[in-house]
C-alpha cells in the first residue's frame, strides 16, 4: 500500500470518497471529498481523527502499512463529526489499549454517538501529550469551529497543526497530499464554498481562534478535508481571517428565480447597467439550475448582492425563500444589497424579502421594486438605476 509521509514521521491516513454526490446530503460535490486522518510516530503513536466508518477497513490497512504491528497509544478526536469519527469502535477493536483524547463536549458526544465511556482522556486548553522522539502535541479547544467539542492538535516540534475542518474544502486529493505537490487553484474556490456552506454562521468563534493560535510558528496546516497546506499556508490562514470578517472584493452577485423569463430579462438590464459602471466580477445565479451552495460561496467573496423572484402561491418562489433563509441564518453582514419582486397579481416579494432581511447589518442600497408581469419603460429605468446604485457602493 502506498504510505504518504508528509513530515518526520508524519504520516496521512486519509481517504477519497468520489462517488457521493452530496456532502451532508445537502451540499454538491462534483470533485468529490477527502476524509484526512494523519499519524504522528514518536516512542508512542498518535492517530489525529479518523474516517467515516464504511472505509473502515480501507482505514485499517493504511495504518498497519504506516505503523506495522505497533500498538495506537492515542486517538485524538478533533472533532465528532461522523465523517471523522466514524472508525472509532473498530478502531477500539483494533487497538484495545487505545487512549481517546478529546475535551469534555468530546467525551459527552462519544457516550452519545458510539457509548464509549471509559479509556478517555480528557484535554484542557494548552494541555499536552509527550509521544517522545521530541514530539510534543499540544491542544487548543476552537469551540463553534464549527461545532462545541471541536479542537486543534499543535504539533510543536515540527510546526504541524491538525485544524479538523478549520481550512478545509470540497474535493478529493488527486494524488498528492501536500499543496507543493500539487495545483491547488482548483481548492481555493472550493474553500469559499465549504466555509460559506459550513462554517460562515461562527464568523465570532473563528476569529477567535485564530487569536488563540496566532503566536505559533506554523508550517504545515493539516485539516480534516482538501490539501495539507504549507506554501499556502499563510494566504489560507488569511482567507479564513478575511472570510470570518466579512471582509470582501468588489463584485455583484445576482441570484434569481424566473419561471417565464420576465424576472430573467430584468436580471440582464442590472447586469449590463452593472458592467457599464465598471464592476468587472458580476456573477449571476439562476436558482433553480443552481444549488445556492454555490451562491454563497461568492457572496463570501464578493460585496454586492441582488436577489429577485416571482410571487409563487402569494409567497417567494421557493428556491429564492431559501437562499434568502439561508443568508439569515449565517447572519450575512458588511455587504450592500438591493432585491425586487415580479408578479402578475399579488405583489408578494418584496414584503417577504424585507420581512427576512429585518435586522441583518446589511446595506440596502436601492429602493426595492415589483416588476409587474413584464418590464416596461420605468421597470428598465428602475433596473439601471439599482445597478447604477449598487456600483457605486462596491467599486
Amino acid at each position: 500500500m502506498n504510505i504518504s509521509e508528509i513530515g518526520n514521521k508524519i504520516f496521512y491516513a486519509g481517504v477519497n470518497n468520489r462517488t457521493a454526490s452530496v456532502f451532508e446530503e445537502l451540499w454538491p460535490i462534483p470533485n468529490g471529498v477527502s476524509y484526512n486522518s494523519y499519524v504522528v510516530a514518536g516512542d508512542k503513536v498518535a492517530l489525529i481523527d479518523t474516517v467515516p466508518a464504511c472505509y473502515c477497513i480501507k482505514f485499517l490497512h493504511k495504518i498497519a502499512a504506516i505503523i506495522g504491528n505497533r500498538p495506537i497509544d492515542y486517538l485524538i478526536i478533533n472533532h465528532m463529526e461522523p465523517d471523522h469519527s466514524g472508525a472509532i469502535q473498530i478502531i477500539r477493536q483494533k487497538y484495545p489499549d487505545i487512549k481517546i483524547v478529546g475535551n469534555s463536549k468530546t467525551a459527552d458526544m462519544i457516550a452519545g454517538y458510539y457509548g464509549i465511556t471509559d479509556n478517555l482522556l480528557i484535554v484542557k486548553d494548552s494541555d499536552t501529550i509527550d509521544l517522545g522522539s521530541g514530539k510534543t502535541l499540544r491542544f487548543f479547544l476552537t469551540p463553534m469551529v464549527h461545532w462545541p467539542e471541536t479542537m486543534m492538535t499543535y504539533l510543536e516540534s515540527d510546526a504541524f497543526i491538525f485544524s479538523g475542518d478549520a481550512f478545509g474544502c470540497y474535493g478529493a486529493l488527486n494524488g498528492g497530499i501536500v499543496d507543493s505537490e500539487m495545483n491547488t487553484d482548483q481548492y481555493i474556490p472550493e474553500m469559499y464554498r465549504y466555509y460559506s456552506n459550513i462554517v460562515a454562521k461562527y464568523g465570532v468563534m473563528v476569529q477567535n481562534a485564530l487569536k488563540k493560535t496566532a503566536s505559533l510558528k506554523i508550517d504545515y496546516i493539516c485539516p480534516t478535508h482538501g490539501p495539507v497546506w504549507h506554501e499556502r499556508a499563510a494566504e489560507v490562514v488569511g482567507l479564513y481571517d478575511k472570510m470570518s470578517r466579512f471582509e470582501a472584493e468588489p463584485g455583484v452577485v445576482i441570484a434569481y428565480g424566473s419561471m417565464y423569463g420576465n424576472t430573467e430579462e430584468a436580471v440582464e438590464i442590472i447586469a449590463s447597467e452593472l458592467a457599464k459602471s465598471g464592476v468587472k466580477n458580476v456573477r449571476i445565479y439562476n436558482l433553480s439550475h443552481t444549488s445556492y451552495s454555490y451562491v454563497l460561496a461568492d457572496v463570501m467573496r464578493y460585496k454586492g448582492v441582488v436577489v429577485a423572484g416571482p410571487t409563487y402561491s402569494n409567497a417567494l418562489f421557493p428556491p429564492v425563500e431559501a437562499l434568502m433563509k439561508a443568508l439569515h441564518l449565517r447572519d450575512i453582514r458588511n455587504r450592500a444589497f438591493a432585491y425586487f419582486g415580479s408578479y402578475t397579481w399579488a405583489p408578494a416579494v418584496t414584503k417577504r424579502i424585507e420581512a427576512i432581511i429585518e435586522g441583518m447589518k446589511i446595506d440596502v442600497v436601492a429602493t426595492p421594486f415589483n416588476m409587474k408581469q413584464s418590464a416596461n419603460t420605468d421597470i428598465e429605468e428602475s433596473c439601471r438605476t439599482l445597478a447604477r446604485e449598487m456600483a457605486a457602493k462596491v467599486l
